[in-house]
């Protein structure tokens, strides 16, 4: 089981939608995929829970309420458990309770606005650091929940679960949007990683630009301009020993990519964009 981190420390970039749409992407192509959302503002949570129309799933609010929460099978429950754990016994069995079926390849851990509060709760950073990767190895070693990947859509910010997500990673995908953050951006998230994941595990990072905007087709010439200096900003982390890619496989910015979620549909159309990006993320994992 391979795992996929979406992170940006900018708001807004859409990575919520593409950590989601890949995902989507890959399960309909057959692999076995598993989602979380570990954002605790619940973006993706909220977009897979209501409608086009405002209205609530029924069937995914009932077990959301009734059992994932009522039953304390959250993943900060599952934390906290981790944290609280004695003698290596990691006492949080893996159950539909915990995962949620979205189709027959596609299934979902949802966030818990709880996780709010996470950096305010006394934990052990460095056992903290395991979390994930124990969290993967039960959910590998029980029946019915064997998957291909893992995508993890990250919050905004440093948290003591964003730290764990990111130690134990196969690749890290940063999503930037054609605007001036991008290339300022990318350094300071990388040396921030870098400076507070220790050791360093040196993942796989990968930069494409997302909400690209296009003209007949080919990015505009400001999104080309952004993109450029984003790679010059990339080949200079690469000097400096990180492992990172730029891609120029893109996403355009429209209004039917970001209406896919709550419509429960891969939008068609777009299909060859989320395709270059696949093909991408198939060729480092397999390295």
């Amino acid at each position: 089981m391979k795992g996929i981190a979406t992170v940006n420390f900018k708001g807004g970039v859409g990575k919520t939608t593409v950590t989601w749409l890949l995902a989507k992407y890959a399960a309909e192509k057959g692999k076995k995929v598993l989602v979380v959302d570990t954002d605790a503002q619940m973006s993706l949570t909220l977009a897979v829970q209501l409608q086009e129309s405002g209205a609530m799933y029924g069937e995914f609010e009932n077990w959301y309420e009734n059992q994932h929460r009522r039953r304390n099978k959250t993943i900060l429950n599952a934390l906290e458990k981790y944290d609280r754990m004695e003698g290596g016994h990691f006492d949080f069995p893996i159950d539909a309770s915990f995962i949620y079926p979205m189709g027959e390849n596609l299934h979902f851990i949802p966030s818990v606005v709880d996780l709010y509060w996470l950096e305010l709760e006394v934990f052990d950073r460095e056992k903290v650091k395991h979390f994930i990767r124990a969290l993967l190895g039960k959910i590998e070693h029980t029946r019915g929940f064997n998957y291909d990947y893992v995508f993890f859509d990250c919050p905004p910010n440093f948290t003591a679960l964003s730290y764990s997500v990111l130690s134990c990673s196969s690749l890290i995908l940063i999503p930037v949007n054609p605007d001036v953050f991008a290339s300022r951006g990318i350094g300071l998230m990388i040396d921030g990683l870098r400076y507070r994941i220790q050791p360093w595990p040196n993942p796989n990072i990968a930069v494409f630009m997302n909400k690209a905007k296009l003209y007949r087709g080919n990015l505009t010439r400001e999104t080309e301009r952004y993109w450029t200096e984003s790679k010059v900003v990339c080949d200079e982390k690469r000097r400096d020993g990180v492992l990172i890619e730029t891609w120029d496989s893109f996403i355009p910015e429209r209004v039917d990519i970001k209406r896919a979620i709550p419509g429960r549909y891969f939008p068609r159309e777009f299909e060859e964009y989320f395709a270059g990006l696949w093909q991408n993320i198939e060729r480092v994992l397999s390295q």
